[in-house]
Formats: C-alpha cells, sequence, structure tokens
C-alpha cells in the first residue's frame, strides 16, 4: 500500500509532478495491499498460458496444411480434444499448484526488497533487471534440468513434461507437481538477488511464460522476431530435446544457447543438424 494520502501527497514526497504513468499507478494500488498487489501474477500467469498458445493452437487446427513445412514434426498433428485435454491438465496444476505457490511466497519476495511505491521504475531499469532475471534464470535452470535428465529425476518426476515428444504451446508449462516447484526457483532467484519494482515482477512473470510457450510452439517460423535475439535457442532448439526424449543429453538450456555450447552439452543437436543438412 502506498504511504501517500493523496497525489499530490505524493508529488510533494518525489519533489516533482507525477508522470502519467505514476498517476495511474497511485489511483489503482493507492488503496491495495501490497499482497494483493502480488497475487495479480495469479491472473496474469493464468491469461498468458490460457491466451498466448491460441494462434499456434488454431494454426494446428484449421491452417495446418498451409504452414506444414514450418511444422517441426510435421507427422504429429493435434486435435481439438487432445489440446483441450492438455490445456485441463495444466489448469488442475495451476489451481493446485501454481496459484498456492504464488500465495504463500508473498513473505519471502517482500523480503528481498519487491516493492510498490513510487516513483515507477525507468524504462532502462526495466530492461536491466529483465535481462539479469533471464541470465539468472537461464543459467539455474540448465543445471536443474540436467538434474532432472538423471536416471532417478527423470523417472520420479520429469518424465511428464515429457510425454509431449512433439511440443504444443500448452504444454509448456504441463509438468509434475514437483518440477512446477523445483523450477520456480530460477524465476524467483532473479527478483531475490536484484529486488524490483511490482510492475517488473509482473512484466517478467508473463514474459518469462510466454517465452516458454513460444519455446514449446511446434513451429519455426522463419519471421520469428526472437531470432534477432543473440543466442536464443527457440523452438526448434527445445524441440529437438523433446524429440529425442529420455535419453536426451543435449539442449538443457531453457533460453539460451551459450551453456549447452560452454558445457559441450549441444553436441548431439549439432550433430543432428550436419546430418539434416547433408541430406
Amino acid at each position: 500500500m502506498l504511504p501517500y494520502d493523496s497525489l499530490e501527497g505524493a508529488e510533494l514526497a518525489l519533489g516533482r509532478n507525477l508522470t502519467v504513468a505514476e498517476r495511474l499507478w497511485f489511483s489503482y494500488s493507492a488503496h491495495k495491499s501490497d499482497y494483493i498487489l502480488y497475487t495479480h501474477n495469479c491472473l496474469f500467469v493464468f491469461l498468458v498460458f490460457s491466451l498466448v498458445p491460441l494462434p499456434w493452437a488454431l494454426v494446428e487446427l484449421y491452417w495446418f496444411d498451409a504452414v506444414d513445412r514450418f511444422k517441426l514434426q510435421p507427422r504429429v498433428k493435434r486435435s481439438f480434444p487432445e489440446l483441450f485435454k492438455c490445456y485441463k491438465d495444466v489448469l488442475h496444476q495451476f489451481i493446485f499448484v501454481v496459484a498456492p505457490l504464488i500465495a504463500v511466497s508473498f513473505p519471502v519476495l517482500e523480503c528481498v526488497g519487491i516493492h510498490t511505491s513510487l516513483p515507477l521504475p525507468t524504462k532502462w531499469e526495466v530492461i536491466s533487471q529483465l535481462i539479469v532475471y533471464f541470465l539468472v534464470e537461464d543459467y539455474t535452470n540448465y543445471w536443474i534440468h540436467r538434474f532432472l535428465h538423471g536416471e532417478w529425476g527423470y523417472e520420479k518426476i520429469h518424465y511428464m513434461h515429457h510425454e509431449y515428444n512433439a511440443p504444443i504451446g500448452f504444454a509448456a508449462p504441463y509438468a509434475h507437481w514437483a518440477e512446477i516447484l523445483i523450477l520456480g526457483i530460477p524465476t524467483f532467484l532473479g527478483p531475490a538477488m536484484v529486488p524490483c519494482h511490482m510492475t517488473t515482477l509482473w512484466l517478467w512473470s508473463s514474459l518469462r511464460q510466454v517465452e516458454a510457450i513460444e519455446t514449446h510452439s511446434g513451429y519455426n517460423f522463419p519471421w520469428n522476431p526472437t531470432k534477432l535475439i543473440p543466442f536464443y535457442g527457440g523452438p526448434e532448439y527445445h524441440d529437438f530435446h523433446h524429440f529425442v526424449g529420455r535419453q536426451c543429453q543435449s539442449n538443457f538450456a531453457s533460453i539460451f544457447t551459450y551453456c549447452d555450447y560452454l558445457y559441450g552439452t549441444d553436441k548431439g543437436y549439432r550433430r543432428h543438424k550436419q546430418a539434416v543438412k547433408k541430406a
């Protein structure tokens, strides 16, 4: 909850006029507790995993023949019942795992300095923090993912995520409840290391989900703007990991490719690419 009784009080405390964005933030958040604002993450995550995969789902259902050359595993075509079942399974995990996790994790984030106060962060502050969060998430996720591909980790936990050998956008968050809890660590570690404003946390949570959905989309469109991001893995990179399945010891990174390159866990993927190119 903001420590100001009015817009004038906020401007007096900051020593300047509020920006339009800051006035909107004051109007919305002034009388809401920090906990209520934090739990907005539940709404944003729900909207992202419900809406963002829809374009790929519509392509799969109605325009498959027109874009099948961009499909990474064109022999696999999902029906509406299959897509809807996946969504229902993810929704179940959201209700019973993700939402409760968000609800109980607030004290930790409050302790590390996530705040709702004015002023709002600058554009460059938000961008720099997001870069840190993506890098921290990617590096930490890489090692957890490698562990989950060990015999115990795969048989007990990670097998569920690999039920979709040909991934789809709705299957990005489809996983065992224990994996959801474990992989929550990389997502929250960045904001814990570099505390941010609540609005930045909302943006980070949403962008991380969007990235995971795009990576699991199953389509490699040449006009995808993420191809401009240095060292970005993308759908083709991660699709190979799902295609190989349990025995895969390649492409563990969740976002970028540098960890797999540095630690030598992209050799199988590179050999595969060379073989496809020769063929």
